[in-house]
């Protein structure tokens, strides 16, 4: 269930979140850091096996979630974990105001993990506020709703053809239309995207696509051109 993908850098897949009838597989990363504590980024449901494998790994102490959409196992990890401090991104405590954070994410990264893990808030959005990562010593970015890809065939009926409009299931990953659409703040997501292709990225983590293991950096540019024409 948990696999190595880079340096200090493994990902686990959790089982598929209904959204609007569409089956959304989920995915969580977990970056062990130089003193051996484990920032847990978009956690799936904590599963026997997937505890033990996380704790033979080191010590759980940040529990992140990206954005106001992906925060559906946090509260079991918090639960598992109490002394673990948990981050919410823009708009997230105001969706789930049972959960007690203890930190929020920004445009930079937090002292607990900013030697080894940069950050950037893509604002403008309607749907939604995501913050995304960068992992120095791995070369990786992570990004989490907002380059998605599906397989031509894991939909079907309406849902297939309102995919394929959507570029769900584009030949490679895309920025979905619904998003691009809702980027109604132009100017603050170019900024932040600026940021992002100043990282030297070689690898590239999404919850919804296969991850990219190289030439990170031309597939962002790629997948976010039309936002810079």
């Amino acid at each position: 269930m948990l696999r190595a993908f880079g340096q200090e850098v493994w990902l686990a897949d959790g089982p598929a979140t209904a959204v609007a009838g569409f089956p959304y597989p989920t995915r969580m990363a977990v970056i062990r850091l130089a003193d051996r504590a484990l920032f847990i980024w978009s956690p799936v449901p904590l599963s026997h096996d997937l505890r033990a494998a996380v704790e033979g790994l080191g010590e759980v102490r940040y529990l992140v979630a990206p954005n106001a959409l992906h925060h559906l196992f946090i509260a079991e990890w918090r639960e598992a974990y109490p002394a673990a401090r948990m981050f919410a991104p823009p708009g997230l405590r105001a969706r789930r105001r049972d959960l007690a954070f203890d930190g929020d994410l920004g445009d930079g990264p937090a002292p607990e993990w900013a030697d080894e893990i940069d950050q950037v808030v893509v604002r403008g959005n309607l749907i939604t506020s995501e913050v995304v990562f960068f992992h120095r010593p791995s070369r990786t970015a992570i990004f989490t709703d907002l380059i998605q890809h599906f397989s031509p065939t894991a939909f079907a009926g309406w849902r297939a053809v309102v995919a394929r409009l959507d570029l769900m299931t584009a030949p490679e990953p895309e920025v979905p239309r619904k998003f691009r659409t809702a980027f109604v703040g132009r100017k603050a997501a170019r900024a932040a995207l600026r940021r992002i292709l100043a990282w030297p990225v070689e690898k590239v983590i999404m919850a919804h696509a296969p991850p990219v293991e190289t030439d990170g950096q031309a597939f962002i540019a790629r997948a976010f051109r039309w936002l810079v024409r």
